[in-house]
């Protein structure tokens, strides 16, 4: 699998608003573990590990943060935040240009990255191992991923292939 960001590098910083228009970035959550959910509000990949992702989410307490990242260039932020109410996403980051996807590699919703707490990418891929022919999880990577990362262990599996929809990007 070709990458744009090695696991063991470190994870490149940027800065994004969120849907009140306010400035974050990622280097607000060093030291923490943190998750990069490359997103989309018309996803049904994406709807699908919502749920489970809000769920561990209340799991791991104060000890990890997922920041879900609206790339999609036709989703309007109404849409988005919409989409977010309804599931119960706590924030959405909007990269309308799609300058941070294009900055990791991301082309699909959802992908995800971990960034461990010292700023370096320790997984990038999917959030499990369901495809169009295997149905059933038999493997949720994130949670492993986020585990060791809690016990300060190196993740068994660092890169899978993302799966779900396309990332729709501007033309030209």
């Amino acid at each position: 699998m070709d990458t744009i960001i090695k696991i063991g590098d470190r994870a490149p910083l940027f800065q994004l608003p969120n849907l009140k228009g306010e400035l974050h970035g990622l280097n607000e959550y060093l030291g923490w573990n943190v998750v990069l959910n490359f997103w989309s509000a018309e996803c049904d990949w994406c709807k699908r590990v919502d749920e489970e992702v809000i769920d561990y989410l209340v799991a791991w307490n104060e000890r990890v943060r997922v920041l879900w990242i609206a790339s999609n260039a036709n989703e309007s932020v109404d849409l988005i935040e919409k989409t977010a109410a309804e599931r119960k996403i706590p924030s959405v980051w909007i990269d309308a240009d799609q300058k941070v996807a294009d900055l990791y590699g991301a082309h699909i919703t959802p992908q995800f990255y971990v960034v461990g707490g010292g700023g370096v990418l320790r997984y990038q891929g999917a959030w499990d191992n369901i495809t169009f022919r295997q149905r059933k999880a038999t493997q949720v990577y994130i949670p492993q991923v986020i585990e060791a990362l809690l016990h300060d262990q190196s993740p068994e599996v660092t890169t899978t292939p993302a799966y779900g929809c396309t990332l729709v990007r501007h033309s030209g």
